[in-house]
């Protein structure tokens, strides 16, 4: 998909969403490929981030199921 300068400026927003859906995008000044949108990169998950970072004990009724009350908080209910 190619876009003018102008165009990029008025439909900025559809441009992101087809970039973010894989489509590539290349953004032209008087028909020259100026620029080219491309997805960002997401930061992996890094799994152990938060260790030494938590102080305390974590009780064991941590690891309990909720109550049905707590659930319906959770979630928002009433």
């Amino acid at each position: 998909m190619q876009a003018s300068v102008h165009e990029a400026k008025t439909n900025l927003s559809k441009l992101i969403e087809a970039c973010e859906r894989g489509e590539r995008v290349v953004i032209t000044r008087h028909g020259v490929p100026a620029a080219e949108l491309v997805p960002a990169k997401k930061k992996p998950l890094k799994f152990g981030s938060l260790k030494d970072k938590i102080k305390g004990d974590i009780p064991d009724s941590f690891f309990e199921p909720m109550t049905e009350e707590e659930l319906a908080d959770w979630e928002g209910g009433s």
